[in-house]
């Protein structure tokens, strides 16, 4: 009976302490200057602090929680925050994301992305650590390359060191912006095993949220082939998308936004259509989901008439073949293959892709072609 009774004391008493500290938490991580990140030169992420995670001894615990910061006045997250251990991670599998549309979600589809999409939901703290599945304040737009180079490979070792060990891990992200950007620039990852003292699980380090060969404007979450924001033209198609469209305001709406939920029967219609038909047809988009931004669009470079990635001899073979009645190209190719902008297919346009295509004749400012 008194080792019961001592046991029921010392549990109580670290019950106690663990409400106590979870409690002192911060959300957010240490003052962190972007000023001080080295600019982005091939590499998915680098040390920051000397690779030590700036945790406080208030922070440290073996109990298992998870906390997420509020998010701010321009819809943004904040850092997630979390002491990783087995009775956190998930036992069913991930849940759709799609309901959840972060801030500068504007996603497009390019050749050169693996899997095409440029963005991804990414999670702060990854559904394998925590189970979370779509939770407003633990996703952001991030990149296919910051989220599987940068963010996978710590998030892989600190879930193979819980499981092996049973230990706990320490464990915070935090999404660095810029002034109001929409788009972080990138994460701060840190991570510490608690009862090993850091022998199992030690790093501080920064992913950097970009994508080889694509430019991205963080304020908005826009993007572009690297290669137009300094020589090579694309052509960017919009997909067509269903919206939600008031009869009566003339507004179109994401099927998601709430002004869509609370529309009446009598003036709620469905239309699938591309951003510019609707703009065509008189319906201006909706300012609280902004569906104009949202929306799936493609890009293409000029020349790229099979629509490969890159513009080569088979473009040019392909191109002077439509001109001379022997291919039935789409209307996207037919735009594609119209190099000098003429308004028509014809061998002079095959001559300067296939000039462009073994480095004769390049992409310029100027015009399509130079």
């Amino acid at each position: 009976m008194y080792h019961m009774t001592q046991k029921l004391i010392s549990l109580f008493l670290s019950l106690v302490l663990c409400v106590s500290l979870l409690a002192s938490f911060p959300a957010e991580a240490f003052a962190f200057a972007w000023s001080s990140v080295a600019a982005y030169a091939g590499a998915p992420f680098a040390e920051v602090n000397g690779n030590v995670p700036e945790f406080t001894a208030e922070d440290y615990t073996v109990s298992s929680f998870e906390r997420y910061s509020e998010l701010d006045a321009l819809g943004r997250c904040g850092a997630a925050f979390a002491c990783v251990g087995t009775d956190l991670m998930p036992t069913e599998g991930r849940e759709p994301l799609s309901s959840v549309t972060p801030t500068g979600w504007i996603n497009v589809k390019y050749l050169i992305v693996p899997g095409r999409y440029l963005y991804n939901r990414c999670h702060l703290i990854g559904f394998q650590l925590a189970g979370e599945n779509a939770n407003r304040r633990n996703l952001i737009t991030g990149t296919v390359y910051m989220n599987v180079e940068g963010m996978q490979p710590f998030e892989n070792r600190v879930t193979e060191y819980v499981k092996r060990t049973g230990n706990h891990v320490l464990y915070r992200v935090t999404p660095v912006f810029v002034g109001d950007d929409l788009v972080a620039r990138g994460v701060l990852m840190e991570a510490l095993s608690m009862e090993d003292g850091g022998a199992g699980v030690r790093f501080c380090v920064f992913c950097y949220n970009v994508q080889p060969g694509i430019a991205i404007d963080y304020a908005t979450g826009k993007s572009a082939l690297a290669q137009e924001a300094q020589e090579w033209r694309v052509y960017t198609v919009s997909a067509p998308v269903t919206f939600v469209v008031n009869r009566n305001t003339k507004k179109y709406h994401l099927p998601a936004c709430p002004s869509a939920a609370s529309m009446s029967a009598k003036n709620r219609m469905e239309m699938t259509l591309t951003v510019t038909e609707m703009s065509q047809l008189g319906y201006s988009p909706c300012s609280r989901c902004h569906p104009d931004l949202q929306s799936e669009s493609f890009s293409y470079r000029y020349g790229d008439v099979d629509l490969d990635g890159t513009v080569t001899p088979a473009d040019a073979r392909l191109t002077l073949r439509q001109a001379v009645g022997l291919e039935s190209f789409t209307a996207t190719a037919v735009i594609l293959a119209d190099v000098d902008a003429d308004g028509a297919v014809t061998p002079a346009d095959a001559r300067k892709i296939l000039r462009a295509a073994v480095g004769i004749e390049q992409y310029g400012f100027g015009g399509i072609f130079t």
